[in-house]
């Protein structure tokens, strides 16, 4: 499976690229500690941070980064980005634009009248045939001051022209910098094929294979990460 990602020619030497999710791992989640007290267990618990697919679904796929700093302050975005005129036609220069909230009636992730914000694409994504891109909010983090909005592309199909990131805000209050290289958008390359779907009783073997597995898992810790964690390879381009 290759993803191969384009830019305008006169853009090249200023945008950052898009890059392996498991580089954008948040500081929050490197400094929590590996066990807590808990009152309620009455000893130390693992925390989330030595749970696999919590830690592996944050580090799949591919991060889009923010091409640039985001000035924010009472709701006004601002930024300055000292950038070449685009060589080609219709391309934006611009980071963000804005979906007015009339094109999103009744959702339940509208704010009032509130726009939507866009980050805007500055690389086209083309995928093998029969894949297609799943791009939504970074995985686990609610500390972003903002939601994406979860979308679906064909990008096997299509790929010449770039592919926008609509958010919603969700801290009105927040004033500050949103950084250079802040992570926008977690996109997976997904086949379109629909899987085949089957139903079926546990047989004597799968019961005694699921409450052989309980077990241990439940008698000591790194169970899954020692015998069915699948090694993650590198990309190509790592």
């Amino acid at each position: 499976m290759r993803m191969t990602f384009r830019c305008d020619p006169a853009l090249a030497d200023h945008l950052p690229r898009p890059f392996p999710a498991r580089g954008a791992l948040p500081d929050w989640l490197r400094a929590m500690p590996a066990k807590a007290s808990s009152e309620i267990h009455g000893r130390e618990i693992r925390t989330v941070k030595q749970c696999p697919p919590f830690v592996d679904a944050m580090a799949y796929g591919i991060m889009i980064p923010l091409p640039c700093d985001v000035t924010v302050e009472r709701g006004a975005f601002s930024w300055a980005w000292d950038i070449p005129a685009p060589a080609t036609a219709g391309h934006p220069r611009a980071p963000l634009s804005f979906h007015v909230a009339a094109q999103f009636p009744g959702a339940p992730f509208a704010h009032g009248e509130n726009a939507a914000i866009k980050f805007n694409s500055f690389w086209t994504i083309e995928l093998d045939e029969g894949w297609s891109l799943f791009a939504t909010h970074p995985v686990n983090r609610d500390d972003l001051p903002f939601r994406l909005i979860t979308g679906l592309v064909d990008a096997d199909r299509f790929h010449d022209g770039g592919i926008n990131f609509p958010a919603v805000w969700t801290q009105p209050e927040f004033s500050g910098v949103l950084p250079k290289g802040t992570p926008v958008a977690q996109c997976f390359a997904v086949p379109r094929a629909a899987p085949s779907l089957v139903f079926e009783p546990f047989d004597d073997a799968h019961r005694a294979d699921y409450a052989r597995t309980v077990t241990e898992v439940l008698a000591a810790p790194g169970v899954y990460r020692k015998r069915f964690r699948a090694r993650r390879g590198r990309s190509a381009t790592e």
